[in-house]
């Protein structure tokens, strides 16, 4: 009885069904094409790891010691390396390397305290660990076009997504400043999900970072950054990401990540140094997503689909203006498989996500087969 009683209370028995099972039998259907699948889905990329990042985790695979959770100081001074140059963030801020950014989002909310009674907010149209992260601390996660529109006095912690998965949509110095001094105002701690902040295609110019001393004023207090080297460098199988931000929550967050042994490998931390420094292959990885965009963007539009925001990010947002199963069966039949919009929130129900995240031939073959 009583271990009947513990399987019942079990955090897995709270949380939605994992969506990418309700992909299985579209899978089929598009496998089943002559030419065979073009799986557009997941972001996973599939170009080759630089050779000098996978040089140096060599190096670091020869440490028979435990790592440390804050990592070695030259670590520490790559992640404030790459933040300054990236979003002009004083070259002293806080940082704290974490096993990829998809922990951190799933386990922030307990880190922070959150518990029962409270709530965290997140993006209406968004990557889905944003609500799992709130349901594990046993919050109420609260999905809202505006963090603004979750005001109250149980609001924590706000999360938000610019450049956004799965929409692309960025944001103005303007609108992030009004957030911030939303957030300060309500004693709320606003966490900004960057992880594609060095891939913007608008002429506007790059994306804006919650840590941009013109959002910011130079004060980062209750303003917290995660950054992921995923889809920068190729990393996504070395779990590479930080978190960067208000220093007395990044200290706090330290303490209890030590206590539970939120640890990167030594070997990961050698290679994440090597990426950190190493502007060149991240332009040119960028400059292979950009032209993949130009040739699937194209086709997708000629093939009656509207595309919406996708001003960064890797992927496309794109409807006919119908419920989004009916477009995934379409592109199905033409072996193409897309993600489902209702993946990230029902607000998303009537648009599909295309990932650039497939290689030159593969996005070439999709182009053809919308055609």
């Amino acid at each position: 009885m009583a271990l009947r009683r513990l399987h019942s209370a079990s955090p897995a028995r709270r949380l939605p069904r994992f969506p990418w099972d309700r992909m299985a039998p579209f899978k089929e259907r598009a496998a089943a094409h002559p030419d065979g699948l073009v799986d557009l889905t997941v972001g996973a990329p599939v170009d080759p790891v630089p050779e000098s990042i996978r040089a140096a985790l060599d190096e670091g695979a020869g440490f028979p010691g435990y790592p440390t959770v804050a990592g070695p100081p030259e670590l520490a001074a790559a992640m404030r390396s790459w933040l300054h140059r990236h979003t002009g963030v004083a070259e002293d801020v806080a940082v704290l390397p974490t096993v990829g950014s998809k922990e951190l989002v799933a386990n922030l909310p307990f880190q922070l305290g959150i518990g029962p009674g409270e709530s965290v907010a997140y993006p209406e149209i968004a990557y889905p660990t944003y609500e799992i992260g709130a349901i594990l601390a046993k919050a109420d996660p609260v999905p809202v076009a505006d963090p603004r529109d979750a005001f109250g006095s149980r609001l924590r912690l706000a999360w938000i997504n610019y450049p956004a998965n799965p929409t692309g949509e960025t944001a103005t110095v303007e609108h992030l400043r009004d957030l911030v001094r939303w957030a300060r105002e309500s004693g709320v701690v606003l966490a900004s999900d960057e992880c594609y902040l060095t891939l913007g295609w608008d002429e506007a110019g790059p994306p804006v970072s919650v840590l941009d001393p013109r959002v910011n004023d130079g004060d980062l207090t209750g303003l917290l950054a995660a950054h992921s080297l995923s889809k920068r460098s190729n990393l996504a199988g070395y779990r590479s990401a930080f978190l960067a931000g208000d220093p007395a929550v990044v200290a706090d967050l330290l303490e209890i990540r030590r206590h539970a042994g939120f640890m990167v490998p030594w070997a990961v931390q050698r290679a994440t140094i090597a990426a950190l420094h190493d502007e060149e292959h991240a332009i040119e990885q960028r400059e292979r997503y950009r032209r993949r965009r130009e040739v699937l963007r194209a086709a997708v539009e000629a093939a009656g689909f509207r595309i919406d925001h996708s001003a960064a990010g890797l992927y496309l947002w794109a409807t006919r203006d119908e419920d989004c199963w009916d477009t995934v069966a379409a592109l199905a039949d033409r072996g193409i498989l897309a993600a489902a919009g209702e993946f990230y929130g029902a607000k998303g129900n009537r648009h599909v996500r295309l990932s650039l995240t497939a290689t030159d031939d593969a996005i070439a073959d999709a182009a053809g087969r919308l055609k």
